[in-house]
């Protein structure tokens, strides 16, 4: 249970919370949500519905499995806070302070975290739908086995937030920062991600369809055995970037920068090559070639301009 150690003792009583609750009430809640955790006599699970903790001070308070619907905790700092479990419909965390907060397993339903600090925090296996995280810090944020559908982490800043195995469903993460971010194994379908930053990213394994990378920045990131079939990547910059394995079949990559990429035993049938840089990719063949799409913008492995002719050598790449 928080101290609040932001609020002079003689206030605890009459500061005003939310409709007819105070802080000494809110202590009794949270003394009787322990029991209930615990299992012991007089518990009872906190209900903080509807509830006002606006700029509360509110560090390492325990909430697991609490009801926390439409409750408005607005710049309340919430470092340490333990969620797990709770159900967040509606509830309203904007600019929220929750470093290294435990939101794992948490129902995170129509809720707002818009600009609200998470770096650190474990969302591990967590709910997110419709929620809106536009600006939110989730720098080192676990997300692993998190299922997000139609939420918006537009401008979020994700540098190394693991989100392996999590599954995005219609989200839109335009101009995210997902620097060295770990989404191996992870399901990715009808997501924007244009203008990401995600140089260093790891998508090994990962399912990515239908979503479009357009301008984004994914410079030496590693999408081995990864499915981005009907993905766009239109003007991409994936210098260094591995597919070995990779299944880039109809995949729009025009204009992309693949300078140094390596396509090792990679399916590209109708994959777009239109206006591309391949100088210096590894590992294509020309049959490789011969399936995808080049145009005279095209610049070959060898760095002479296509369209790609078999037994031209063009696939052989140059040195750079």
């Amino acid at each position: 249970m928080p101290d609040f150690p932001s609020m002079p003792e003689e206030l605890l009583a009459t500061q005003p919370i939310g409709p007819r609750l105070g802080i000494a009430v809110l202590r009794r809640v949270l003394e009787a949500h322990g029991a209930w955790l615990e299992r012991r006599p007089g518990g009872r699970r906190a209900s903080l519905s509807g509830v006002v903790l606006a700029e509360a001070a509110l560090d390492k308070i325990n909430l697991e499995r609490a009801d926390l619907k439409a409750a408005n905790f607005i710049d309340a700092s919430m470092s340490g806070a333990n969620l797990s479990g709770a159900s967040l419909h509606f509830a309203d965390l904007s600019n929220a302070t929750l470093i290294e907060a435990d939101l794992s397993h948490a129902e995170l339903v129509d809720a707002k975290l818009d600009y609200a600090l998470l770096g650190g925090a474990n969302c591990s296996e967590a709910r997110f739908l419709r929620v809106s995280l536009r600006g939110a810090n989730l720098r080192d944020a676990h997300l692993l086995e998190a299922s997000m559908e139609n939420c918006d982490f537009a401008r979020a800043v994700l540098h190394q937030a693991q989100l392996l195995q999590a599954k995005a469903f219609d989200c839109n993460f335009a101009e995210a920062e997902l620097e060295e971010a770990n989404l191996y194994h992870s399901v990715f379908r009808h997501c924007k991600l244009s203008g990401i930053s995600a140089a260093g990213s790891n998508w090994v394994t990962a399912m990515v369809q239908n979503c479009e990378f357009r301008r984004a920045d994914l410079n030496s990131a590693r999408f081995d055995r990864a499915d981005l079939r009907q993905s766009s990547f239109w003007k991409a910059d994936l210098s260094n970037c591995s597919f070995q394995n990779t299944r880039v079949n109809g995949v729009d990559l025009e204009g992309a920068n693949l300078t140094g990429a390596r396509f090792h035993e990679a399916a590209t049938m109708s994959a777009s090559f239109r206006g591309a840089d391949l100088r210096a990719a590894q590992g294509l063949t020309p049959t490789q070639l011969g399936q995808a799409l080049t145009d005279r913008d095209t610049i070959l492995p060898d760095g002479s301009h296509g369209p790609f002719l078999r037994g031209s050598g063009a696939n052989r790449p140059c040195r750079i």
